[in-house]
């Protein structure tokens, strides 16, 4: 690993005025990833900027229907939080799933939403939530942060703050793990509110999480859940490689939908 220096932020104006004597400075939160792929040569930041000790970033609030959950709160943090248990707990379960204890107690939801791995499980919740993420330039709403496999709207040094979605009115998020790693072979995220679906899916695209809207137009009709077994994925890229192929892994996604529809169409 290539030696580096290390900076602990604890404001805003800290964080800009360290950023210009920096050659090629990377924030780190938890550093679920950015740690791994400094130790493989993949990132050699000069710099690690980190941001966890920036106001407003551990917070979790909530305002009538709207939650803002701030960058750096764990995935623990997100698992054990009393009022989100009590606005999403399909959030919470999800947080639950990711990784192991350890990964829980360091990762954070703004180092996944702004890695966006295709196979990480959050965005999904963000697309069926109709998220929006805040950064320290601007709001993005989520149908335009995620671009694809690892890419986000993102500009050079922009910093993710905070995550911020109106509570549905029920939500489940099913998920089949990949039984080494943990990480998403498939998930759906799946959320009514006001009689309207919305369906993220992680995990199965090389195009990342993206939104199911034939599974939300057919449970917006009141189909029977057993015609999601019909749906097809002609215009998606999934995945297909030696831990499941291309059939697989869309029988996979049909299966979690299933699940989650008959969770969510019972609340």
């Amino acid at each position: 690993m290539r030696p580096f220096a290390y900076h602990r932020l604890v404001s805003d104006e800290d964080r800009l005025s360290v950023l210009t004597t920096c050659d090629d400075p990377k924030y780190i939160s938890g550093g679920m990833t950015l740690l791994p792929s400094m130790k493989l040569g993949l990132a050699m930041p000069s710099d690690l900027l980190d941001v966890t000790g920036l106001p407003g970033m551990a917070d979790i609030t909530g305002n009538g229907s709207r939650v803002r959950i701030g960058a750096s709160v764990t995935h623990a943090q997100i698992a054990e939080n009393r009022m989100l248990q009590s606005a999403c707990p399909a959030l919470c379960d999800l947080a639950r799933q990711i990784g192991d204890r350890h990964v829980r107690n360091r990762g954070t939801i703004g180092g996944s939403v702004a890695n966006n791995d295709p196979a990480a499980d959050y965005p999904a919740a963000l697309v069926a939530l109709d998220a929006e993420i805040e950064t320290d330039r601007r709001n993005i709403a989520v149908a335009d942060f995620l671009l694809g496999m690892f890419e986000t709207a993102l500009d050079d040094h922009e910093l993710v703050t905070a995550i911020a979605f109106d509570t549905p009115d029920a939500a489940r998020y099913e998920k089949f793990p990949h039984p080494a790693s943990g990480y998403a072979m498939a998930g759906v995220f799946l959320s009514r509110t006001g009689g309207a679906y919305r369906a993220g899916v992680t995990g199965a695209s090389g195009q990342g999480a993206f939104r199911w809207h034939d599974l939300e137009t057919l449970l917006d009709e009141g189909m029977p859940h057993a015609e999601i077994s019909k749906l097809q994925f002609d215009d998606r890229d999934i995945f297909e490689d030696r831990h499941g192929s291309r059939a697989y892994r869309e029988n996979l996604i049909r299966v979690l939908a299933i699940r989650a529809a008959a969770y969510v169409h019972s609340q």
